[in-house]
């Protein structure tokens, strides 16, 4: 999806379309005053005071039809400049604008204006010649917005829009729009009821519903297996800490506005967890370690809390309260490329079972001119960053380097995913730490008999639960695979007196080989049902007639599919059983 702020041509046609905005407003809400239009990168918007009014969707048609009453008749776009005295006295009667104005600098003493036939507005350009390029154009919606972004201000309204050279870019722009808006898993989470938010538990903070929370599990599941093959050992720690704990992890200092306020009980001071690297530091320093003992591997799946403005967060994927893929490594400094590898086949493996397959790899490395902000040991970081290149060069997997965008305690590597809509998404990370064990004084006993402390790689494979859950809903558009779906099979018998029984008798078969199964038989068509099992997007669909329970056979349908296929008791839990398990 295109960002308008990074096409200059476009930014300036956007924020000319704007004023374009502001003037048809001004013809159709005479009484209406105006805060600020800028480009953002969907666009742009424009806050408007428009009194009681509300716009609907029909005064968003009104406004666009005044637009290219506007845009036909072809004024000219004209630039002029004014003192602030002058500025202040032509828009005295607009508080709004008196307001950015008066905070304007004194030393500034010209104010750009333009002027676009009997619409004046406040800007410091640049703009397009004439109205008249300004053809083709959408205004997409329109929502609340605070004066300058506080509560305690009045409420605006927020008209947003975009605009393009020809009417092919917008139709396509539209077209992927309205594909996103299919794809949005907010959408698909409601129909399918996978969560839900409340005013009561708060802004980023979702409630798995049980459908939901099936999914979660098979995630869960999956990732665990996966880790345990690999000599994880998995463990669980409290969602909070006491501050004392991030003062010595260095989270408190580095970190803190992004943590929820702390909270005195007696007389410890507790916050609530952003990350679990700290408790497992003290979870690897509970005891005694040889040289022999490493690589030590903890996982967790773990429930952490990070502040996000009301205005990001953002159904599953920008939450409040989220559960993390994690895990810390502890090896020694020859472990790190044969462990770095490991995690990285790893990702590539659940990628691979997911069907990701346009990715690559972020390799951030420090700036060697500027060595201030980083840890200070050349040796360390020079090996390090010269084996995750080996390592990444060995397993033939494409990736970038960012100079200077490494982690101030050592390299990282971010696994930048496109999605089937929107800008790229960040799903995995493996992360070098030298300098937390240092902080905690971990060590183990090398073959010498000396103390050394440990290399820590900080890794998530699905990032969190809530994100990685969010990402393939849109991805599948709720369309899951059978494995992962919290419906597998749905029955439907075609007539509740002659076909209820047999339908009874699968659906306790099928539930004691583990499948996950439901059963239709209201009183509806047989039509309907199936629809209704369709809407739901449930995986495989048996339809149960005299055929099927005459001959004691199972007949059924893929999602999306008309075809019928019939196969004995057995034949089809065995289908089922090798579906689940290729996890095709």
């Amino acid at each position: 999806m295109i960002n308008i702020k990074e096409n200059e041509k476009l930014s300036i046609l956007n924020h000319s379309c704007a004023h374009l905005l502001a003037q048809a407003v001004k013809h159709l809400y005479p009484h209406a005053m105006f805060w600020v239009g800028p480009v953002i990168e969907e666009g742009f918007y424009y806050d408007i005071d428009l009194g009681d009014n509300v716009i609907t969707e029909e005064d968003l048609e009104k406004i666009e039809k005044e637009m290219k009453k506007i845009s036909k008749d072809g004024k000219r776009i004209v630039r002029h400049e004014i003192s602030k005295e002058e500025a202040l006295e032509q828009f005295k009667d607009d508080p709004y604008k008196v307001d950015l104005i008066s905070r304007m600098d004194e030393a500034d003493t010209v104010i750009s204006c333009y002027t676009q036939g009997d619409f004046t507005d406040l800007c410091r350009g640049p703009h397009v010649e004439t109205v008249k390029e300004l053809k083709y154009f959408k205004l997409l919606k329109s929502s609340g917005a605070y004066w300058k972004g506080d509560a305690k201000n009045k409420m605006l309204q927020r008209i947003y829009g975009i605009c393009f050279f020809n009417e092919e870019d917008l139709n396509e722009h539209l077209n992927m729009l309205e594909e996103a808006k299919q794809r949005d898993h907010r959408k698909i989470g409601k129909e399918l009821d996978i969560f839900m938010s409340h005013d009561l538990v708060g802004k980023g903070m979702p409630l798995w519903l049980p459908n939901g929370a099936i999914i979660r599990k098979q995630l869960e599941n999956y990732i665990y297996e996966k880790e345990q093959k690999m000599g994880y050992k998995h463990v669980y720690t409290p969602c909070v800490g006491t501050v004392d704990l991030y003062k010595t992890s260095g989270h408190w200092d580095h970190y803190q506005e992004n943590m929820f306020p702390s909270m005195k009980v007696d007389d410890e001071e507790f916050v609530l967890r952003p990350m679990n690297c700290p408790h497992h530091m003290l979870i690897y320093g509970n005891e005694l370690h040889s040289y022999r003992d490493l690589p030590i591997r903890i996982g967790e799946f773990a429930a952490d809390f990070r502040y996000e403005a009301s205005g990001a967060v953002k159904g599953l994927e920008r939450v409040r309260c989220m559960c993390q893929n994690d895990a810390h490594l502890f090896v020694r400094p020859d472990q790190i490329g044969e462990e770095f590898k490991k995690v990285v086949s790893l990702i590539l493996d659940v990628y691979k079972d997911f069907g990701l397959k346009d990715y690559k790899f972020r390799l951030s490395l420090r700036d060697p001119e500027d060595k201030e902000k980083y840890f200070d040991d050349d040796e360390m970081w020079n090996e390090a960053e010269a084996k995750l290149r080996e390592v990444l060069n060995d397993l033939g997997v494409e990736f970038f380097e960012a100079v200077g965008e490494a982690a101030f305690y050592g390299p990282k590597l971010d696994v930048e995913v496109k999605p089937a809509v929107g800008p790229e998404v960040t799903l995995s990370t493996c992360q070098l730490d030298f300098l937390l064990p240092r902080r905690f004084e971990l060590s183990y006993i090398d073959s010498d008999g000396s103390k050394k402390t440990p290399v820590v790689l900080h890794r998530a494979i699905f990032g969190t639960f809530d994100r990685f859950t969010a990402f393939i809903l849109e991805e599948t558009k709720g369309i899951l695979p059978l494995w992962l779906a919290p419906t597998q099979i749905n029955i439907v018998p075609v007539n509740n007196e002659y076909h209820l029984e047999y339908s009874k008798e699968i659906e306790e078969l099928l539930r004691k080989e583990g499948f996950r199964v439901e059963m239709d038989a209201r009183d509806e068509k047989l039509s309907y049902r199936m629809r209704e099992s369709q809407t739901r997007k449930i995986p495989l669909t048996l339809i149960v007639g005299d055929k099927e329970r005459d001959e004691k056979t199972i007949s059924y349908r893929i999602f999306g599919t008309t075809e019928t296929v019939t196969l004995s008791q057995s034949d089809f839990i065995a289908f089922v059983k090798d579906e689940i398990e290729k996890k095709r």
